[in-house]
């Protein structure tokens, strides 16, 4: 089962309200998710938003905000949410179609200087998508193109800074203090980590940069006799893939050897901030309820 969209949310809404007691929007979302969307998993229910709010109580609270600009609910007191005349008489599905051709909820929709009609071709467009979800699939789409920039970026470096990249990246995460290795004679070990202040335990780090091509099982072994009995953890990185005979050599090593492809390594300069700059914050805001409770 799917997480449903915002507009699947309206039946059980309704259906939940039927008998016309006020309930709290908590409790709503609990017996919604109980009755109509069980076979949900428990990483569906865990599902966040790009904001943070957990998605199917996300979903269900636009379906909650339309069917209230339609008339079907309304707000009583604050945080507490009750059926309509309008809602109890309606006794089948309501689609999004016709929700939105009352002229209530083209208000919602409606832009300072925008028609009715151009609100309602708008509308159309996104019929499957809560103002929420927009946002975020237009976020994924610009975090996937800073991420696939980034790698041509990353596969056009000179290799030694691309080692230092590399570096960088794990002392942001955490890590300790960490220096490089002579660039010659260094035995495939292109830095070492200190995890600890005198250097006690070490954590040996390979960078890869490949322009075409995969890392292979020789590459793999190679990386594992430079340890020299010296430390038994590594970290192999590389802007291509791994072949599945290095996947098994380092699965099977007795080291502890870390395997970040490009795609992982992308993510994680992302996650961190290396390499990449916040360009724009955008603000979203809610009414403050507690303002108004001051009256």
């Amino acid at each position: 089962m799917e997480i449903p969209k915002f507009h699947e949310t309206f039946f059980p809404i309704l259906e939940v309200l039927r008998d016309g007691k006020t309930m709290h929007f908590r409790e709503l979302y609990k017996i919604i998710k109980k009755n109509y969307f069980s076979d949900l998993t428990d990483e569906q229910l865990k599902e966040q938003t790009k904001s943070g709010d957990i998605l199917i109580d996300n979903r269900i609270g636009w379906g909650k905000a339309y069917l209230k600009k339609g008339g079907y609910i309304e707000y009583p007191q604050r945080g507490y949410v009750k059926i309509t005349e309008k809602g109890k008489n309606q006794k089948q599905d309501l689609t999004l179609n016709e929700l939105v051709d009352e002229s209530t909820v083209f208000e919602f929709y409606k832009e300072e200087n925008g028609s009715k009609k151009s609100v309602k071709k708008q509308t159309e467009i996104k019929t499957t998508s809560s103002p929420q979800d927009l946002i975020d699939e237009g976020f994924t789409r610009i975090e996937q193109s800073v991420k696939s920039d980034l790698l041509s970026k990353l596969k056009g470096l000179d290799p030694y800074f691309f080692e230092k990249v590399v570096l960088r990246l794990l002392k942001k995460m955490g890590y300790g203090e960490f220096f490089e290795t002579s660039k010659s004679g260094d035995g495939g070990v292109d830095g070492v980590i200190n995890e600890d202040k005198l250097g006690l335990d070490k954590i040996y780090i390979q960078a890869k940069r490949f322009t075409e091509g995969k890392v292979r099982e020789k590459d793999i072994r190679n990386f594992i006799g430079a340890m020299s009995g010296d430390t038994n953890k590594g970290v192999f990185v590389t802007t291509s893939e791994f072949d599945k005979p290095a996947l098994e050599k380092a699965k099977n090593a007795h080291h502890k050897i870390i395997l970040i492809d490009g795609n992982k390594l992308v993510n994680l300069m992302h996650e961190f901030n290396v390499g990449i700059q916040v360009k724009t914050i955008y603000e979203i805001k809610e009414i403050d309820e507690d303002f108004f409770d001051e009256q």
